[in-house]
């Protein structure tokens, strides 16, 4: 098998719902990809001006980004390229791919696919690949909102973790927060000072790597929001005294220190923050289908992970 060191697949999506006919195209594009794969993906519901509300779609948006990432993670995974980069970006059918780009060496499209590449890629080398087949599954309903008032999108949203060698779990969480803000996106980064007990410390990327992961991803993934990377040593970080944060993005495991937040901002007389959770990445919680909830539970999506394997190997 021919490999090709960075790769695109360029694909076009009728709707928000569980993309199963991209599975078989993102398998085979992640086995011939040995450094990185960007998988576009492109939708009218993506457009800017499409009256979407992203509030709304918060549910179906992080099921299609998770069973995206699921399918190319897990390949990595069997042919032990634990440091693969694989991102995900959702454009509008007109809209221009972030540049610069990877140097990509291959294009690979969905049979049956006319969407019109990008000059960028044009002339590029392309592999059209099958469609997979689609599982009998109810319609998506309509994305809504459980809370009608809820606005479509937040000025300024944000988040905190570790962010330590920046992975496809990460890469879910900053996505659905530049998803929900249209103008910035806080992004707290754990001090260095707080990760000395981190199982496998010594292999732990420094703050400044991280700080710089983060940024770069969301370059890419939403190129006109500013994204302020600050380091943080508490719970809090900005939260904790920006009375300008409308939104705060969490997953499962985190939702004490939301608590904490919600606590600590009622204490000091900020306005309280529209809490958004992210549930679909948590092997016990999933809204995935059977068949996609057991492949997310066999993809190991932690830094923990990646440092076992960074260890065990001799990588760095």
């Amino acid at each position: 098998m021919d490999l090709v060191e960075s790769s695109v697949v360029h694909a076009s999506l009728p709707s928000l719902s569980v993309p199963h006919f991209l599975a078989a195209a993102i398998v085979r594009a992640a086995q011939r990809t040995r450094t990185h794969l960007l998988i576009v993906l492109l939708a009218d519901l993506f457009d800017p001006a499409h009256p979407l509300s992203h509030t709304a779609a918060w549910n179906d948006v992080q099921q299609l980004l998770t069973f995206v990432y699921v399918q190319a993670t897990k390949v990595a995974q069997d042919m032990n390229r634990i440091l693969m980069n694989i991102d995900v970006l959702l454009l509008g059918p007109h809209s221009r791919l972030p540049e610069p780009l990877l140097a990509p060496q291959l294009v690979f499209r969905v049979d049956g696919d006319a969407s019109p590449l990008p000059a960028s890629l044009s002339s590029l080398p392309k592999e059209t690949l099958p469609r997979s087949p689609t599982p009998a599954l109810p319609p998506n309903a309509p994305p809504r909102s459980d809370a009608p008032d809820t606005p479509s999108l937040f000025p300024v949203v944000a988040l905190g973790g570790t962010f330590d060698h920046l992975h496809a779990g990460h890469k879910i969480l900053l996505s659905m927060a530049a998803f929900i803000a249209s103008s910035k996106l806080i992004v707290g980064v754990t001090s260095d000072t707080l990760l000395t007990r981190k199982a496998h410390a010594s292999v732990l990327e420094p703050l400044p790597a991280r700080t710089a992961a983060v940024r770069n991803f969301l370059a890419l993934f939403k190129p006109g929001l500013e994204a302020d990377v600050v380091p943080i040593s508490d719970v809090y970080g900005p939260t904790g005294w920006d009375a300008n944060i409308q939104a705060l993005v969490v997953s499962k495991e985190t939702a004490d220190g939301a608590r904490a937040i919600a606590t600590h901002r009622a204490a000091h007389n900020l306005p309280a923050l529209q809490t958004f959770t992210i549930d679909v990445i948590s092997a016990s919680s999933t809204n995935l289908s059977d068949a996609d909830a057991n492949l997310l539970k066999q993809t190991k999506m932690s830094s923990t992970y990646i440092r076992e394997w960074i260890v065990a190997n001799g990588k760095q």
